[in-house]
């Protein structure tokens, strides 16, 4: 009778580690490896449809593998929670397709995404004149919080290091709570009461905290808020109109996350940055800025496995690099998947908004984030050497 539970017991566990590999494993690899049917990428439809807004080609006559660009779009409709995938070469939008109710203009959240929105700011308000220079010290902008730091170390920061994320404040989510404080809500001085982990510039750690301090220099430094100063400066020229943006309890807005945008929206953003701050004939954000945003200055930043063709992820000024394949790209990257990827070399620019995963962590949501950042990851890692 023993031997027969044991048996049964067994059979069970293997009956719930298959269901476990055949649920999750389109979700951990991004469906990385699969043969698909030569008639489903036949009928994947790819073919753009904004052709009021870009120039448009296709992915072969701007030396793109057709059936590579069909592979991404048939793995990605395998994904749960992709809205849209846009696909720029050359500076032509060469594929798009959307999902899951996704449209052109549909806004979403693209959270952490408002980083790299916020590191264009920065470089916009040293060029007006707003802001000394990146040497400049964070409490500079802080003088009524002087007397209360505690830690001389705070003194120290400069925007330089908050921008590389060197700033020394804490990862959120490495305590209940910090989490707890980055859901309920930062006010202006909660830089005073949040220890550093590390000394200023030793070493990176991610900090939304970090990226929202710099909001609030460049709305303190050029004596606005962060969202006027964002619509004549970056937005408006870009012909953007952002949806919802959220301000914390003392009316500072985001500078690290909570903004709605479209897909449309990101890739202008994204083929700004590419060209170098320049868009439709018009220098946006200085060439000299993005060139110093799109350096490598931290290693390691993000220390959690993410994918077979992600690799040794570097930090520059609110900008990811990973290393894909024979690549690297730049990525502007948000809590759900969300990005802007961009490969200098292949002058291509991918576009992807998915949900937000809004307030949700945890094991489950970080499986469904890694199946959207492995997908173009894999991508890049397929494309050859040109």
């Amino acid at each position: 009778m023993k031997q027969n539970n044991a048996r049964m017991l067994r059979r069970k566990l293997i009956f719930v580690m298959l269901t476990i590999i055949v649920l999750f494993t389109p979700l951990l690899t991004g469906c990385r490896g699969s043969k698909i049917d030569s008639a489903e990428l036949a009928a994947v439809n790819y073919t753009p449809t904004t052709t009021d807004i870009w120039p448009v080609s296709t992915p072969g006559e701007q030396g793109l593998d057709p059936n590579l660009v069909a592979e991404l779009y048939y793995n990605a409709s395998q994904l749960p929670t992709i809205y849209s995938l846009l696909v720029f070469k050359d500076g032509y939008l060469v594929a798009e397709d959307y999902f899951h109710g996704g449209s052109p203009t549909r806004q979403s959240k693209i959270q952490s995404v408002t980083k790299s929105i916020t590191s264009a700011l920065v470089g916009i308000a040293i060029e007006e004149g707003c802001i000394e220079s990146v040497d400049q010290k964070m409490m500079d902008f802080f003088p009524e919080l002087q007397g209360r730091i505690k830690d001389p170390r705070k003194n120290d920061i400069t925007i330089q290091h908050m921008l590389q994320m060197r700033a020394g404040f804490p990862w959120e989510e490495s305590t209940e709570e910090l989490m707890d404080l980055l859901f309920s809500g930062f006010h202006n001085d909660t830089l005073v009461h949040v220890p550093l982990v590390r000394d200023p510039g030793s070493d990176s750690e991610y900090s939304n905290l970090t990226s929202h301090i710099l909001g609030m220099v460049v709305a303190r430094a050029c004596g606005t808020d962060l969202k006027t100063f964002a619509n004549e400066h970056l937005f408006g020229p870009l012909d953007i109109e952002p949806g919802f943006w959220q301000q914390d309890w003392d009316g500072n807005y985001l500078g690290f996350a909570d903004l709605d945008l479209s897909s449309t929206d990101l890739a202008k953003f994204g083929l700004m940055v590419a060209n170098r701050g320049e868009y439709n004939g018009k220098q946006i954000v200085p060439a000299e800025w993005i060139e110093e945003s799109l350096q490598s200055y931290s290693r390691k930043t993000w220390k959690f496995r993410v994918g077979s063709n992600w690799k040794a992820n570097e930090y520059g000024y609110q900008w990811w690099s990973i290393k894909a394949g024979d690549y690297r790209y730049h990525l502007a990257w948000g809590h759900g998947g969300q990005q802007i990827v961009i490969v200098d070399e292949l002058d291509l620019v991918v576009v992807l908004l998915a949900d937000a995963l809004y307030a949700k962590h945890g094991d489950e949501p970080w499986q469904i984030e890694k199946g959207n950042l492995n997908l173009l990851a894999d991508f890049v890692a397929s494309l050859p050497r040109e």
